[in-house]
């Protein structure tokens, strides 16, 4: 019910990012989905990414390597979690970069958090998807304009 073929588009440019952000010294963090019944995300999506199924696992072509930060999230912004966010507090960044799915729920959710904390926002175009283009295009144009987020092509990305 939740998936979308169309998440399976953007690996291989997220996978370039990573290579990108890697070879820049960029610390890399991944956060994915791990719920738990009675998760309130489940009440509208039904049962997803359920913590230790493969619904939940990071795909194998974007396998975290060594000095990547892996985190698990039962909300759609990885922010409420108590683990992630004193990580955040110990990185020396004011500026975060975002890839992944769905553009107009997780990612918008994470990019508004990051807002509200005092982050530089930035999402990469060719490296976030949602259930069609124009919740996609919706999403990006919001975060823009809500909270000032930049939204650059993969090949425009500065780090």
């Amino acid at each position: 019910k939740f998936g979308s073929a169309r998440a399976g588009r953007i690996v291989p440019s997220v996978a370039r990012l990573l290579k990108k952000a890697r070879a820049e010294g960029v610390q890399v963090i991944y956060v994915r989905d791990a719920h738990r019944k009675g998760d309130p995300e489940l009440r509208v999506w039904g049962e997803h990414a359920m913590e230790g199924t493969r619904g939940s696992e990071i795909v194998a072509e974007l396998t975290p390597e060594k000095g990547d930060a892996v985190f698990s999230k039962r909300r759609y912004s990885a922010f409420g979690s108590r683990p992630f966010e004193r990580y955040m507090r110990g990185l020396d960044s004011g500026r975060l970069i975002f890839a992944g799915i769905s553009t107009d729920i997780c990612v918008q959710h994470n990019v508004a958090d990051a807002f509200y904390r005092g982050y530089e926002t930035e999402v990469v175009r060719d490296c976030v998807e949602s259930i069609s283009e124009g919740a996609k295009e919706r999403a990006l144009k919001y975060m823009q304009y809500v909270y000032g987020t930049k939204v650059a092509d993969l090949r425009r990305v500065k780090f």
